[in-house]
């Protein structure tokens, strides 16, 4: 593993500038934020030795080099699902290419279900702890010490000073944020009405398909997360309907300039 992720590595570094500390996912609808991104220059996965390929509607599949807020970042257009058939140590690939690149944090969006009764479709949610509901660990198996710690502390998976730098940036200007725990699951299906009921009960406001291990890798890394979830359908009993990944979709475009503002804004004061 680590043998390929060095070459990774050695591919990317003459394109990334080395003061370059930020990475990006964006997740299902929420590529435009690329368009905030200057002076840039793109990377297909298909290029980029042991990289996994996105095979999901909506999800572009190149990495975006070039600044956000005034800062050097690399943004994932298009990240890899467990659903699709990927292991969770080729879905948390770039991430730990971004650790073995001296990245410091990672910024992460997802289109989530809401199951919290004060959830509208096209709210945005902070997101301030996880459950994990998927049945693979993305860091079960050899531990590798140059990778992080055996024993990860998840304590703070969400970094507390992103999140109140978030907050303030949205109260002052007029931006309303949910807040809540994200639960991720292995998908591909979206959720019955008693897994919604279920997700809720065990302490659960949002859910989706994606992110949890993404931040694990992130933290075991060292980096510092901060992440978002676009309610793009509701799970809450009385207000449930059929839903579709176009529908989702059309929810998340609707909803991400509010929340491209945001990190944007976060971007500039780190």
């Amino acid at each position: 593993m680590l043998k390929t992720l060095q070459e990774t590595v050695s591919f990317l570094r003459p394109q990334i500038p080395a003061e370059t500390k930020i990475g990006v996912i964006l997740g299902t609808g929420l590529g435009d934020l690329a368009n905030s991104i200057t002076d840039k220059h793109e990377i297909f996965y298909e290029t980029i030795p042991h990289f996994p390929v996105s095979t999901v509607e909506g999800h572009s599949g190149k990495l975006i080099v070039g600044k956000l807020g005034g800062k050097p970042v690399l943004a994932m257009q298009g990240r890899f699902h467990f659903y699709e058939g990927y292991d969770m140590k080729q879905v948390t690939y770039p991430v730990r290419v971004m650790q073995l690149l001296g990245f410091e944090y990672l910024f992460v969006s997802n289109a989530a279900g809401g199951m919290n009764g004060s959830f509208r479709i096209g709210d945005i949610m902070l997101i301030e702890d996880h459950i994990n509901l998927f049945p693979e660990h993305p860091l079960r198996g050899k531990n590798f010490a140059e990778l992080g710690t055996r024993f990860p502390d998840m304590s703070e998976a969400y970094d507390k000073k992103l999140r109140n730098l978030a907050t303030s940036i949205a109260e002052k200007n007029n931006i309303k944020l949910q807040y809540g725990v994200y639960v991720g699951t292995q998908g591909p299906t979206f959720e019955t009405p008693a897994e919604y009921y279920y997700f809720k009960v065990i302490g659960g406001d949002a859910v989706g398909m994606s992110t949890v291990p993404e931040v694990i890798v992130a933290r075991h890394g060292g980096m510092k997360v901060l992440a978002f979830s676009i309610i793009t359908d509701l799970g809450v009993l009385g207000k449930i309907v059929e839903v579709s990944h176009e529908e989702v979709q059309k929810a998340a475009k609707i909803a991400q300039p509010k929340m491209a503002f945001i990190m944007e804004e976060v971007i500039k004061q780190l």
